[in-house]
């Protein structure tokens, strides 16, 4: 791919050329404290955090929210269109790591340099949302997993907020005990591990069950208007799918040159990984039909022992890969209140780690008990929060560093970016709303869903 722009000399806006980088034009990342470690890891780490956490057991949920509403052909055309334009902004917005002399390791920070204060509070109120609705959905997503096995062992399991609680213990947890993304590193195997077991034995099953399934409807139920609404929430999903809005947090991580190795992690993510998430995705579609359930192994077939498996390896995965979608909120709450002038496991520091984590998963696995729908999480997420991260400020980004220097058609068509996902952003969060007033109508708070 040819780099959005050339090198230049314009003040502290300009973008650095990625050969500049490689023969150490680079400077250190703007002057800005940070409690996690910054500029340490591997492209290789980075790069199977990216494909193990996007396959995290969100996937099972993508047959219902995105094939559903879509049906074949414009489910297939949304999942090839949506990723290659994710993977492009992606790589877009890695470039503009570095601008001038200064790295940019959070996204608010990028934006404020950019685009003011204001923008600064913008982009971190979005990211917090983004963050904060994606944790839920993590939290509900293994008290699911872990309800799924009591109820292969019993016909009347336990509520559903008992497992929801229990997940939150356990997030608390790994994040006191790993606090940082860095740290993840000796963790990282064992969830790659259990990543590829757990697809595969769902694969094996869809596979078995589909082939037996002979009546299975793919019809588009509900009225035009209905239609239209659920189609723009599938879009929603396809972007959480793909996409995290904390790429540039992701970045700071990684070793010189930032811009050439997040590129790198990038290409493993939407190669490898998309193989597998977008395969399960189709494949349980296939399976089930208009039938698949919003969570996958509720349909799976059996036999007991590997429901129980897929259920108690997806729960553990989870452990690792919601541990990196929530790492900005955990760096910025760290950064402030810890002294980052003693260890991160300082006896003072640790006291001060513990409450934090303590005081956030307490709060969120609340919430969580409280409003248990699944998709709403994910609808949401994708729609007023996420889109604007991954496809507005990229573009927004280059027209005011690069906007002097660029052709007429590159800004033309970032400013067409610009548009579309503004209207994109008001159309899907009608609909994430729409969902979530229809299921408060259907259920209650604190239901046992």
């Amino acid at each position: 791919m040819d780099v959005e722009g050339r090198a230049t000399n314009n003040k502290s806006s300009t973008l650095i050329f990625e050969q500049n980088q490689q023969k150490g034009a680079q400077s250190d990342h703007v002057d800005l404290p940070s409690a996690h470690t910054i500029d340490h890891d591997s492209w290789q780490q980075v790069g199977l955090l990216l494909v193990t956490s996007f396959n995290c057991g969100w996937v099972l949920s993508f047959s219902n929210l995105i094939m559903v509403p879509l049906g074949w052909k414009w489910g297939i055309m949304c999942l090839i269109i949506v990723g290659l334009y994710t993977a492009y902004v992606n790589w877009l917005l890695a470039a503009f790591h570095v601008i001038g002399d200064q790295r940019f390791i959070r996204y608010r920070d990028l934006m404020g340099f950019a685009y003011g204060k204001n923008m600064y509070r913008i982009t971190w109120t979005l990211q917090f949302l983004t963050l904060l609705l994606g944790n839920m959905g993590f939290i509900l997503m293994g008290g699911k997993a872990l309800k799924e096995i009591n109820s292969e062992f019993h016909d009347t399991p336990l509520r559903l907020q008992y497992y929801i609680v229990i997940t939150g213990a356990v997030y608390f947890l790994f994040s006191f005990s790993i606090p940082t993304i860095s740290a993840m590193r000796n963790w990282l195997g064992a969830s790659a591990l259990l990543t590829i077991s757990y697809i595969i034995m769902v694969l094996i099953v869809l596979v078995k069950d589909g082939k037996s399934n002979l009546n299975k409807d793919f019809d588009i139920s509900g009225s035009q208007v209905s239609k239209v609404f659920n189609a723009f929430g599938a879009i929603s999903a396809v972007i959480v799918s793909n996409t995290s809005g904390l790429l540039p947090e992701i970045q700071s991580t990684l070793c010189k040159p930032p811009v050439k190795n997040m590129r790198k992690a990038l290409y493993s993510q939407y190669t490898l990984g998309l193989l597998f998430y977008y395969g399960v995705t189709i494949m349980g579609y296939w399976a089930y039909g208009s039938m698949v359930s919003a969570y996958l192994p509720e349909n799976l077939s059996g036999p007991r022992w590997i429901n129980v498996l897929i259920n108690a390896v997806v729960f553990l995965q989870s452990v690792t890969s919601q541990h990196m979608f929530v790492a900005p909120i955990h760096e910025a709450l760290d950064t402030k209140f810890l002294d980052i002038n003693k260890g991160m496991h300082s006896g003072e520091n640790l006291k001060r780690l513990f409450l934090l984590r303590a005081v956030f998963f307490s709060g969120n696995t609340l919430v969580t008990a409280a409003f248990p729908f699944m998709g709403d999480f994910v609808n949401l997420l994708g729609s007023f929060s996420l889109v604007p991260l991954t496809f507005m400020f990229p573009s927004m980004v280059f027209i005011k560093v690069k906007g002097k220097t660029a052709r007429l058609e590159k800004k033309a068509w970032h400013w067409f970016t610009i548009i579309f996902s503004s209207l994109l952003t008001i159309a899907t969060t009608i609909s994430a709303f729409r969902l979530i007033v229809d299921n408060i109508k259907k259920y209650h708070i604190f239901a046992d869903a």
